[in-house]
């Protein structure tokens, strides 16, 4: 049975509404695992936020029962409740929260100042720099930018070490550069092995996570597991790696562009965890491109969309560039089954089906493919078709 952190069993909220019960959450019930990451979705007035305050013990339930970390919440009293937010419990919110009058460090010490924790100070400058604000430390709210007011919140939620992070809209109000700054110290949250969960609107943010949870009218309307998904759009990224690399040019994050919905520079950055591509810095000199002609695809984007540079070189590592050649195999083998077989004649046609065959042909109907067709050398547009075992030496 999964290690569950967090346990919600026929747990409702109403509140009194002019003689009547306005029910905010129908009874649900939830398992979330430890060290999961989970983003809670749904419209307005789902119920998300007040999900949210349940399991952190913000405000109590109208029926069921809420354990968290091994304690049932129900059974505490309030100033237990606080000494059980204080040692387990992190939050960040979309509107920052921070005391104007407080520097960015002191704001980051108010949580253990409360719990009566004193000489953190060293601590608190450790995670100004781990959120990348080690000059910013002296400086008020007022002085820092939205992106760098939410970072001072991720440090103040991380300095009693919680066990668990809760996040309510943390990229809700920033520009898309801070979003993917504060999208990326989430992740690196939660491979630190945190539990994290996060509601947000944005199914971009949301496929941060591992599990999505979606809202509706107060009830859970359905969850979604991206492990598959996110698959898909790695072989698609390692697929235009191929590509690119065939043509003698760097694969740069920010030159590359594949279908899915992770931005491709945390695809390529969950991919580099798993063991797939390696990544580097771009060199400060800039260079030449030139168009990189793609047989099967046409142009992987045309040149004038392309920025001058990317901002990372990502390389194929020995286990990404088999997975890399697998995909290309499968890809160019049904192009000639579609065309010489099935005498299929549409281009688009055949290459939406290549498509989708890339991502689930077998080994087994791999090799059956190959050796039927001859074990052919080049798809129908010359590119070559890397070899399987059927090919023989």
């Amino acid at each position: 049975m999964p290690d569950e952190i967090i346990i919600l069993r026929g747990v409702s909220k109403h509140l009194p509404m002019g003689g009547r019960p306005l029910q905010i959450l129908q009874p649900i019930s939830l398992g979330i695992t430890r060290g999961q990451f989970v983003a809670v979705m749904g419209p307005s007035g789902s119920g998300k936020s007040t999900l949210l305050s349940l399991l952190a013990g913000l405000e109590p339930p109208s029926t069921g029962e809420i354990v968290v970390n091994g304690a049932e919440l129900t059974r505490l009293n309030e100033d237990e409740l606080a000494r059980f937010r204080g040692h387990n419990i992190g939050f960040v919110f979309q509107a920052f929260h921070l005391i104007p009058n407080l520097t960015a460090l002191e704001n980051i010490l108010v949580p253990l100042e409360i719990m009566g924790v004193a000489g953190a100070a060293a601590r608190a400058r450790e995670l100004l720099d781990e959120v990348g604000l080690s000059a910013r430390g002296a400086h008020y709210p007022a002085q820092l930018s939205g992106g760098e007011q939410q970072r001072v919140c991720i440090a103040r939620a991380l300095i009693n070490d919680p066990h668990i992070l809760v996040a309510d809209e943390p990229t809700g109000s920033l520009d898309a550069a801070n979003e993917e700054i504060v999208m990326r110290l989430l992740r690196d949250l939660h491979r630190q092995g945190r539990t994290v969960i996060m509601v947000t609107h944005d199914p971009v943010v949301a496929r941060l996570a591992d599990r999505r949870v979606d809202l509706h009218h107060g009830r859970i309307a359905s969850q979604e597991i991206f492990a598959m998904a996110d698959e898909e759009q790695f072989d698609e990224v390692l697929e235009e790696m191929w590509v690119i690399n065939e043509s003698n040019e760097l694969a740069e994050v920010g030159r590359m562009s594949v279908p899915g919905a992770l931005p491709v520079s945390l695809a390529v950055d969950k991919m580099r965890q798993m063991g797939l591509v390696t990544v580097q810095a771009h060199p400060p000199q800039p260079h030449g491109h030139k168009p990189v002609l793609d047989r099967c695809h046409d142009f992987l984007r045309p040149a004038e969309e392309m920025p001058a540079d990317g901002d990372l070189i990502v390389g194929f590592t020995d286990r990404g560039r088999q997975r890399a050649a697998d995909i290309i195999r499968r890809h160019r083998l049904a192009e000639r089954l579609f065309m010489e077989t099935l005498h299929m004649q549409d281009e688009q046609e055949i290459e939406q089906q290549a498509c989708k065959f890339e991502h689930i042909l077998s080994p087994e109907a791999t090799e059956k493919i190959c050796t039927f067709l001859g074990h052919p050398k080049t798809c129908p547009h010359g590119s070559p078709i890397p070899p399987g075992v059927c090919c023989g030496s």
